[in-house]
């Protein structure tokens, strides 16, 4: 990013020389002012995963955001599906960025979904939200509470339950 670079006084040089790192297909942009730098290896460049850069943009524009729908099962491990689409709620700008083949879309959300103190419990409502209150089973209720379980800090999630909306408190029945 442009900003790693602030100590040095000199934005114009930067993007000039971060532009030119392109060009020489040293650097990935991905979009204004946020630059990717693969590793390689002998079968060629590795890119971070799409999370990695999804949180480095999030931290960039100095936003949250959640995993949203299947990004947030696939990430909890509830679905094996990767999306090729990676959806996340901000609360800052809502944008597209193309990574390869793949997006990742940031769609601005509503205050109410970043209450939550731990990230774990802001993934586990949005991953119930969209497998939807009627299509919650048994199953399903066991793998959240295994995954709940091994949280450190049980307290966090003690406090995130009781802001969780009353269906996903009903079923999730935690008291």
């Amino acid at each position: 990013m442009v900003s790693d670079f602030a100590d040095l006084n000199n934005d114009g040089l930067v993007t000039r020389v971060l532009s030119r790192l392109e060009k020489e297909n040293f650097l990935i942009r991905l979009s204004q002012g946020i630059y990717l730098y693969p590793s390689r290896n002998r079968y060629g460049l590795h890119k971070p995963s799409i999370d990695v850069i999804a949180k480095t943009i999030a931290e960039k524009d100095k936003a949250r955001i959640i995993p949203s729908g299947l990004t947030a099962l696939n990430v909890l491990g509830l679905s094996t599906q990767v999306p090729m689409n990676a959806i996340y709620l901000t609360n800052g700008t809502p944008r597209t960025i193309t990574v390869g083949n793949r997006k990742i879309i940031f769609k601005k959300s509503v205050p109410r979904n970043f209450v939550y103190l731990s990230e774990l419990f802001s993934l586990i409502v949005s991953a119930m939200k969209e497998i939807g209150e009627k299509n919650i089973n048994d199953d399903i209720i066991l793998k959240i509470k295994e995954i709940i379980s091994k949280e450190q800090n049980q307290e966090m999630i003690k406090r995130d339950f009781l802001v969780a909306p009353q269906w996903i408190r009903k079923k999730l029945n935690m008291v």
